[in-house]
């Protein structure tokens, strides 16, 4: 029964007409500028960020994720720039890229509200590892070697328009739809994989609960949309206690549900956890769900005049 479930997974990862391609993340508004290039270069400092996500933990060939960002301002220019890795394996399928940001900010009133506009550069790679593949004939020579992709490059842009109580961002990391086309061991060409154009729309705010700041509501979303897929909503919501210690919940919409928690160690180092559990099918049944974990330290000029960082 493991290996048909594995099968029906592999498969619907790697056909060519499927939609939900970029990887999802329940720590979305912490890596805003893997997804908005808009986003680089809005934090006083070299922020860099990892998250390592496990989806349905003890399910053979379940995904993985590992996405790493880092950005930081151009002093005086009002110019950000940034740069993003993510790894991604899904079955016998690896999904590897690197992009490249450039912002420009405008400030848009005296209180300090700008609007970022973003460029990104993306460049993919993907390989099928068929070795790894469980088959009946172990001498079809269809599965004897790995097969793997050219680098791909893409272009994409992103506005992000923040204020220091609210934010929201609209953007399209790839534009184009590219083939990723590879060789079989005999000499076939094979299509495996045609991308999906996103548009993603992000936004959140932080709101006062008491009057002495010590809770704080920080409440987000995340929306994608594709062709031939649902679309997509995060919706989270977390409480934070003296800019210290967060815990919420989150719903992705069709999908799942899940619970963050958060310690800022300093006001430059901060960690998070996240847990969550798909409630529209049964592969709850065989796995022990999604887990997440997220590091985020940002390397600041001024550390007197640093201030916590909600966005």
């Amino acid at each position: 029964m493991r290996h048909i479930l594995s099968f029906i997974l592999i498969i619907s990862c790697i056909s060519t007409s499927f939609a939900q391609q970029d990887p999802t993340f329940t720590h979305y508004m912490f890596n805003k500028s893997s997804i908005n290039p808009g986003y680089s270069g809005t934090i006083d400092a070299i922020s860099i960020t990892a998250i390592n996500r496990a989806q349905w933990v003890s399910f053979k060939g379940a995904p993985t994720t590992q996405n790493i960002t880092a950005h930081m301002p151009i002093s005086n220019k009002n110019i950000g720039i940034g740069l993003s890795v993510t790894n991604e394996k899904i079955g016998p399928t690896q999904n590897f890229g690197v992009s490249g940001d450039f912002a420009y900010r405008i400030k848009v009133n005296d209180k300090g509200d700008k609007l970022s506009l973003g460029l990104k550069a993306n460049l993919n790679y993907m390989t099928n590892y068929l070795t790894e593949l469980y088959i009946i004939d172990k001498s079809d020579a269809s599965f004897s070697q790995n097969i793997s992709t050219n680098a791909i490059p893409n272009f994409g842009f992103g506005a992000y328009y923040y204020t220091k109580k609210y934010f929201a961002g609209l953007s399209i990391p790839k534009l184009l739809q590219n083939s990723f086309d590879a060789s079989s061991p005999a000499g076939n060409s094979i299509a495996i994989l045609t991308e999906q154009r996103h548009y993603f729309l992000i936004g959140g705010t932080i709101i006062n609960l008491t009057p002495d700041k010590v809770f704080k509501l920080k409440p987000t979303s995340f929306v994608k949309i594709t062709s031939g897929a649902p679309i997509q909503m995060d919706i989270s919501s977390s409480v934070i206690y003296k800019d210290k210690l967060s815990a919420g919940l989150s719903w992705r919409t069709g999908d799942a549900l899940g619970f963050l928690v958060g310690i800022n160690f300093t006001d430059f180092l901060q960690f998070g956890y996240s847990f969550d559990f798909s409630y529209t099918n049964t592969t709850f049944k065989y796995n022990t769900g999604s887990h997440e974990i997220m590091l985020r330290y940002d390397i600041v000029k001024n550390k007197e005049k640093s201030m916590p960082k909600y966005f």
